[in-house]
């Protein structure tokens, strides 16, 4: 099935509280039905050079562009898109319906816990008879 997806990255103002404007976005998402899934996450491996000054990005999934739209006018995305607007410096945004060149591999089910084995002991313990066949000290 084919997704649309909504990109925003992001370069906050300074001193702008982002936890805040996350809790904000997590909140939206969570009250509009058309967003079927939220991701956002904070650059931490880029050279300055090339992010250019952006730090976050969020991503949204729609299951059609129809929702996505129906999101753009929802009025709870218009009064946050208000706040958001006034906390960032720098925005780029892509609308795009995906290709999936490479579907995700669902994750390997946990092996049932069974109980480990003792370890064994680097030094055998003494027993009746190996303390019988020891020389004496």
């Amino acid at each position: 099935m084919e997704q649309f997806k909504h990109l925003v990255v992001a370069k906050f103002k300074e001193g702008v509280v982002v936890d805040d404007i996350i809790k904000g976005m997590q909140y939206l998402v969570s009250d509009v039905d058309a967003v079927k899934s939220f991701e956002w996450g904070q650059d931490v491996e880029s050279h300055e050079m090339l992010r250019q000054g952006f730090t976050h990005s969020f991503l949204m999934s729609f299951d059609h562009k129809e929702e996505f739209i129906a999101f753009m006018s929802h009025p709870k995305h218009v009064e946050f898109s208000s706040t958001f607007s006034t906390a960032i410096e720098k925005v780029v945004l892509l609308d795009f319906s995906t290709v999936v060149a490479k579907p995700l591999k669902p994750a390997d089910p946990e092996p049932e816990s069974e109980s480990e084995p003792e370890p064994k002991p680097l030094v055998p313990e003494a027993t009746p008879a190996t303390e019988a066949a020891a020389p004496p000290a």
